[in-house]
């Protein structure tokens, strides 16, 4: 049975006048709202993007999508600049959630905030540094969610990147493939994670969790995994959030 979905691409204005473009994708009686942001070799309306996106709505959630500022700059400019720094990532993020939490179609939704790769690292730094987020935004959030999250960069890791997981002050979900090369199975096993963050690890799947032919499994089937536990961790947290 299809749901019926609603798409939508607009922008948010920044106080410098700069835009940060958007894609909704939204659904009848939707149970909670994402945010989710792309990683750092890709936009929004990437593939793995819009699969995702497509899964997570089958599944009565919300999707928000946007693209850091970086990106947009490669596309205006016809050249494949790096991705910005973290503060400037994080910095554009947060407008996003507060775009997300002053939209009145959304406010009674549970909002998780997510990713992938790079954009997961980013969402996990939110909820790790209450600081940086404005006063009150941490308590609109429910939980975090991590699509192939970076543990350190590709054949260097010793450079981990675990700061924003022990710290986060959320509940965090990471769904990683077996094979990542930033962050394997068994490199992630001796980490000691905390009790906040649990992972999921999907067979024989590499950074895009998409598994070898010669493994037997099949991407479309990890990927539907993925969205599954995604929506199974909403449920778990948001009978909290609301109660």
């Amino acid at each position: 049975m299809n749901m019926p979905m609603l798409r939508k691409e607009t922008f948010i204005t920044r106080e410098d006048g700069s835009e940060i473009n958007i894609l909704l994708n939204t659904v009848n009686n939707p149970k909670a709202q994402v945010v989710f942001a792309h990683g750092a070799g890709a936009n929004m309306s990437h593939e793995f993007m819009e699969e995702m996106t497509t899964l997570l709505n089958a599944l009565k959630i919300n999707v928000l999508r946007f693209n850091f500022p970086y990106m947009d700059k490669r596309a205006l400019l016809g050249k494949k600049y790096p991705p910005d720094r973290m503060p400037k990532l994080l910095a554009c993020y947060q407008e996003v959630i507060e775009y997300v939490i002053n939209t009145e179609s959304f406010k009674q939704l549970p909002l998780y905030i997510g990713g992938k790769s790079m954009g997961s690292r980013a969402a996990a730094s939110l909820v790790s540094m209450p600081d940086v987020l404005q006063e009150g935004l941490l308590d609109n959030i429910a939980g975090v969610f991590c699509l192939g999250y970076p543990f350190h960069p590709a054949k260097k890791p010793e450079k981990l990147r675990l700061e924003p997981l022990l710290l986060a002050n959320k509940p965090v979900l990471i769904v990683q493939g077996e094979r990542d090369t930033l962050g394997n199975q068994a490199e992630i096993k001796t980490y000691q994670l905390p009790e906040n963050c649990q992972c999921v690890f999907l067979e024989d799947g590499d950074h895009s969790l998409k598994p070898r032919v010669k493994s037997g499994y099949k991407y479309p089937a990890h990927m539907r995994s993925a969205a599954n536990e995604i929506s199974m961790f909403i449920d778990s947290y948001s009978a909290t959030v609301n109660s």
